[in-house]
């Protein structure tokens, strides 16, 4: 069955646009915002007659030029169009008041990829949230959840919010954008006049497990370059906050995880004598990598690529935020001494006097459970089960799609 994303709907039906006309119109936007032809949302938008007057970044930019993690984006003007485009990712991670005062109607149209870190995910909160204060309305244009449906991993503790962390939901929260819209408004009591156009034909467990197999993928951000770094994420994206490098600087970022000084057999080994039962769905392979750029820069990397695609792809019951917690738990076992965390120095997301890795998991209980020798893989799931199970039932009513 062919998908037809939200973009795609709103250009070929006049009716869903007719509540545009002799309205202001946003767009916000990245390089993955394009229609099924690959036009971009922007070019689409202009060609059917809507008054777009004002674009928005998010991180990585509307044209997502900027590689590293954590590099910011000016305002400027756009040269075919001449209309402002605003950074949500530079001096400001909430659009100004002079911002809102650009448009009437902001259109949501990001790619996000199904895991709570991702910052697409609380920009669209602060979105919300500047809606709710400044009287505009606010439409996704919804688009898949690579990830699909499955949810995994605890749910972010309070007190620990952050630009990674908007709120107490699951790592890999199994929603699509449109659908977390309503979450938000519900969770934090927004009055936004919202709308999802939604998209067709749209199965999470059907064909392609939540990503097309007929659509072309484009980098929502400048490290996501395929759909098995989509799946892999909700557990790769932990290695921002470790010493290892997660493959930035190399063809396969946050799809693998390495060291020069780790033997990545050993700790295959020592991940399935811990927890097999963790490790079905997906295939680990031992490599070497060695990252032009980033972590470990220059040197030969012991390291494992995650494949959650091919032969050994089990939707169902991949799990890669238990994956990578194995991995860490391996090498705290083979390494007891091993420096795995990335100190408070490094101030992840411009956090302060916390670890990298508390901020990304909402909490220090992963963490905690890694440097515990005694802590079995049964103590990991007794606090994360319950989790999982409260936030599939917090989202039961608010899933648009089936299948």
């Amino acid at each position: 069955m062919t998908v037809t994303f939200g973009i795609d709907r709103l250009l070929a039906d006049p009716a869903l646009r007719k509540p545009l006309e002799g309205r202001r119109v946003a767009l916000l936007a990245h390089p993955a915002s394009v229609t099924a032809d690959l036009t971009h949302s922007i070019d689409a938008l202009v060609a059917a007659g809507v008054n777009v007057t004002a674009v928005f970044g998010p991180q990585h930019g509307v044209r997502g030029d900027l590689q590293d993690n954590m590099m910011e984006s000016p305002d400027f003007t756009d040269p075919t169009y001449g209309m402002p485009v605003f950074s949500l990712y530079g001096e400001v991670r909430r659009p100004t008041g002079q911002a809102m005062h650009t448009f009437d109607v902001m259109l949501v149209d990001l790619q996000d990829l199904g895991c709570r870190i991702y910052t697409y995910v609380t920009t669209l909160l602060y979105i919300l949230e500047a809606a709710a204060a400044h009287g505009k309305a606010v439409w996704v244009l919804d688009r898949p959840n690579p990830a699909g449906r499955p949810v995994e991993g605890t749910l972010l503790r309070a007190g620990w919010e952050s630009f990674v962390g908007a709120g107490p939901m699951a790592m890999r929260h199994g929603l699509t954008l449109g659908e977390m819209g309503h979450w938000f408004l519900r969770h934090f009591g927004l009055d936004v006049d919202y709308r999802v156009i939604a998209m067709e034909g749209w199965q999470p467990d059907g064909p392609g497990f939540g990503w097309p197999t007929d659509r072309a993928w484009i980098n929502p951000s400048p490290n996501a370059p395929n759909v098995n770094m989509a799946r892999a994420y909700a557990g790769t994206v932990m290695v921002e906050g470790a010493t290892l490098s997660e493959g930035r600087g190399t063809t396969r970022p946050l799809e693998l995880f390495g060291a020069p000084d780790i033997d990545a057999r050993a700790v295959i080994a020592e991940m399935h004598r811990l927890a097999p039962e963790w490790l079905t769905g997906c295939k680990l392979r031992d490599i070497w990598f060695e990252p032009t750029f980033h972590k470990h820069k220059g040197q030969l990397n012991s390291g494992i690529h995650i494949h959650a695609d091919g032969p050994w792809y089990d939707h169902a019951a991949f799990r890669p935020w238990r994956v990578q917690a194995l991995g860490f738990k391996a090498i705290r076992a083979l390494y007891p001494d091993y420096p795995i965390w990335r100190g408070k120095d490094f101030k992840y997301e411009y956090t302060d006097d916390v670890l990298a890795i508390d901020v990304i998991n909402g909490g220090p209980d992963l963490r905690l459970w890694v440097d515990d020798a005694a802590a079995a893989p049964g103590d990991l799931d007794a606090l994360a089960l319950p989790d999982e199970a409260v936030w599939r039932d917090e989202i039961a009513d608010l899933l648009i799609y089936q299948g």
